[in-house]
């Protein structure tokens, strides 16, 4: 019998199968697909090797402004493929490596009881149980996939060529990086969105930006819309992107009384179920979908396991999101509209790229950096970032916030120069 049988090797499954390996569980993998789960073959790792391809080909586009003679870069989208799926190998290798000492098994979960789940017919007994089953893409009724002209994120990302023209329906965050992506590549891109502004859930004066140098890049960004509206016969392709649903179903939860709600996992803190040695991680759980997040949970899960007397809880008070547009976004904290709504007297701290020096040298100086401290104990209560390698430079912030470091404290901070990390402190003032 396994100490923990964990359903779904993505980024939370396999982060929970390591830790429990570390904790010295008895632990299982149970996997019906790719090692790596979403992440890794689907989301994540395929898109930014995308985005970094399409950067390459704009920055040699644009070498005479280095001072270098012209470049005429020609897309061979075949061996950018390639490359991607290289990528994925390469780090499903390692992954496979480091699960040493965790039973790998392949197949399709089915959970009998609290302690028994059916893979491929075969009954495996476990102690306790972790759902890290993720999500896929969310359907509309009015726009089915039918992976041929109106496609999924997971199904656009295995074209053979590029298409001419594209509609991209849902401008949050998926939407927006396919967007910024195949405008990049040369596509002529539509984007809609049914809310009053891109990335719905972000700071408005960060979307207003991104919209602001979406249409200056040639992409069509249009707000307030049906994408009902669209006459779907001016395009030669359409992408869905209206966010993600989670992979709860055919688990068998219903029959051992697994509380769900809208086919989401109810779990508290600790990440536990109604049902005491059961627990659920990541994107099943509905709550915020960011890889980074679920690996976090499912480590905090199976620790919970290891160690039932000292629970420890999920922590989600400064969880960093990062979005791959060109340029990047960032945030982490509270937004200024979130802060206000808690009643807190907020001190809005700015800095322009244009100001930065070595942005100015990448020839990147388009973006801002907004840093949110409490007017009354000067503690940093959020940020967000549009600008070159946001999402990098949002660890700093992300680090500062979960120390309850005071504004004052990162400004006494000495940042190397020239970096665009010392844009932080300028901000600060």
């Amino acid at each position: 019998m396994y100490d923990l049988a964990v359903i779904g090797a993505g980024w939370a499954g396999f982060n929970a199968a390591l830790k429990a390996k570390e904790t010295g569980l008895k632990a299982c993998l149970i996997e019906k697909s790719k090692i790596g789960g979403t992440c890794l073959n689907l989301g994540c790792i395929p898109t930014k090797t995308l985005i970094q391809s399409a950067k390459i080909y704009s920055l040699a586009k644009k070498a005479q402004n280095f001072g270098l003679e012209p470049l005429a870069p020609a897309i061979d989208f075949a061996r950018v493929q390639e490359r991607r799926e290289k990528i994925i190998a390469q780090l499903a290798d390692g992954i496979q490596f480091m699960l040493k000492g965790v039973d790998l098994l392949i197949g399709e979960a089915n959970i009998v009881s609290n302690q028994e789940i059916i893979v491929s017919g075969q009954s495996v007994k476990t102690k306790h149980i972790l759902i890290a089953s993720g999500s896929r893409p969310t359907e509309l009724s009015s726009l089915k996939f039918d992976g041929k002209k109106i496609l999924s994120s997971d199904e656009i990302l295995n074209l053979k060529e590029l298409p001419a023209t594209l509609l991209i329906v849902g401008g949050g965050v998926i939407g927006c990086e396919f967007a910024s992506l195949f405008c990049a590549l040369g596509v002529k891109v539509t984007l809609a969105e049914k809310m009053p502004q891109l990335l719905p859930s972000e700071d408005k004066e960060i979307a207003k930006k991104l919209e602001n140098i979406f249409k200056k890049k040639g992409i069509k960004a249009l707000t307030n819309i049906d994408a009902a509206s669209q006459d779907l016969s001016a395009f030669d392709l359409v992408l869905v992107c209206v966010g993600r649903s989670p992979n709860t179903d055919n688990l068998g939860l219903d029959k051992i009384g697994l509380n769900l709600e809208r086919g989401k996992i109810l779990v508290d803190g600790c990440l536990r179920t109604n049902i005491p040695n059961i627990y659920a991680a990541g994107d099943c759980t509905g709550g915020i979908m960011l890889a980074h997040y679920a690996a976090y949970q499912g480590e905090i899960a199976a620790e919970n396991v290891a160690h039932p007397d000292a629970p420890k809880k999920a922590d989600n008070s400064a969880i960093p999101n990062c979005i791959f547009t060109d340029p990047e976004i960032s945030s982490v904290g509270m937004s200024e509209e979130k802060a206000l709504q808690n009643g807190l007297q907020v001190k809005v701290h700015k800095f322009d790229f244009l100001g930065s020096g070595m942005a100015r040298i990448l020839d990147e100086a388009e973006g801002f950096i907004k840093v949110l401290s409490n007017k009354d104990t000067d503690e940093l209560l959020g940020a967000t970032i549009i600008g070159p390698k946001a999402t990098e430079l949002i660890a700093v912030l992300t680090l500062a916030i979960s120390c309850r470091l005071k504004a004052a404290q990162l400004k006494e901070t000495i940042f190397a120069h020239p970096t665009l990390s010392e844009s932080i402190r300028e901000a600060l003032g």
